[in-house]
């Protein structure tokens, strides 16, 4: 089968040769300058010097059947390519470069012609399809570079990810080493982790839908997706991404504890079959606190009386005896008086300063109960 630049004139290559120094510099210059800013100068030192092999490579081209690129000549474009994918830049710049360069190579062929001879017009169709051709074959390899790339760093970067959901799901881990690795998948600064358990079949979808703000582990027998604290992980986002996905949401607890909000999360699926809308572990504190679940009365004891945390130790510990005994007592005054040994004005005042703290809680039936519930643990004497 012909080749496009069997059909070049046989004086094209010395007619260019002469001119191949300033051609190169006019083609590397024209085709990085016209994407200034966004190629830098690596960029401009990498066009250059594949414009000079692209050069040399077409001329010896010309008369022959050979193929457009030698593997060597190939491989310096597949190398571009590859470098533009490091520099997380698509193929645009690189491919427009080409345009520009595949422009200028027709313009500085057909005036090298012209200046030694008359140039027909068939001579320059055959010019313009030589050129055509061969950047096609040029811009093929670069793609082709690219595209190796990009798939050799989301090899690495899923690596990196199982890595980060291993470490976070195993715990015991240096911070250090945590973080370091965190940072190696673009998470600069790591707080909280929210847990989600989903069926295995969503974790792909896990993966493409939430990106980088979480890395998912598949478990065999269901996958588990790490969010790092942030608006995607908030219950709003969390309740209309996870609608129909039978999820179990677990609680944002600190990322070292990580694997104390899986199993929290665990249980909660046991209590409560996943379905439609996900499951928030946090609606359900206080029926796993109820089954003996100490890891979910832990977090509820820090969540409900995190209002208090503030106070005096003395001061803290005199509103909690008032309040746990105002709960049991139906918020009767007069009985807490009597059991406290203090004037029904002093419980007063401490009711108002809990109401201060902890607002609406104490009017919510629900707030009140897991109140009591963790004020009862708390003062349930220790066992020997």
């Amino acid at each position: 089968m012909e080749t496009p630049w069997q059909r070049l004139p046989a004086d094209l290559p010395p007619a260019m040769r002469s001119r191949l120094p300033a051609t190169v510099e006019a083609i590397a210059a024209g085709a990085a300058t016209a994407f200034t800013g966004e190629g830098g100068a690596k960029f401009e030192r990498d066009v250059r010097t594949a414009v000079q092999v692209a050069l040399d490579r077409f001329l010896d081209l010309a008369g022959t059947a050979e193929p457009a690129l030698s593997p060597r000549i190939r491989e310096v474009f597949v190398a571009l390519g590859a470098a533009e994918a490091r520099e997380n830049r698509g193929p645009e710049v690189l491919l427009g470069a080409l345009r520009t360069a595949a422009r200028l190579m027709l313009r500085t062929a057909s005036e090298s012609l012209a200046a030694l001879r008359p140039v027909t017009v068939e001579e320059l169709i055959d010019l313009a399809d030589a050129s055509s051709a061969y950047v096609d074959e040029l811009a093929a390899a670069c793609t082709d570079g690219l595209a190796r790339q990009l798939r050799e760093q989301a090899g690495e970067g899923d690596r990196r990810r199982r890595q980060v959901a291993d470490l976070l799901l195993r715990g015991g881990a240096s911070p250090d080493l945590v973080r370091e690795t965190a940072a190696g998948i673009g998470w600069p600064s790591l707080d909280l982790v929210v847990p989600v358990l989903l069926p295995l079949d969503q974790a792909r979808d896990a993966r493409f839908r939430f990106g980088a703000e979480g890395v998912v582990a598949e478990r065999g027998r269901d996958a588990v997706l790490l969010l790092r604290a942030g608006p995607r992980a908030e219950r709003a986002a969390l309740t209309e991404a996870l609608r129909g996905r039978e999820a179990v949401v677990g609680p944002a607890l600190g990322w070292a504890e990580t694997p104390e909000a899986v199993r929290l999360a665990e249980r909660t699926a046991e209590l409560m079959k996943p379905g439609g809308e996900p499951i928030f572990a946090e609606d359900h504190f206080a029926a796993l606190a109820l089954r003996g679940e100490t890891g979910a009365l832990a977090v509820l004891s820090a969540r409900r009386l995190a209002p208090l945390a503030g106070l005096r130790a003395g001061q803290r510990e005199q509103l909690l005896v008032t309040l746990e005994s105002w709960l049991r007592h139906w918020g009767s005054r007069t009985a807490v008086a009597a059991e406290l040994f203090v004037h029904p004005q002093t419980v007063s005042y401490r009711l108002n300063r809990l109401r201060d703290l902890l607002g609406d809680d104490l009017e919510d039936p629900a707030a009140r109960f897991e109140l009591l519930l963790v004020l009862a643990y708390r003062a349930r004497p220790a066992t020997i």
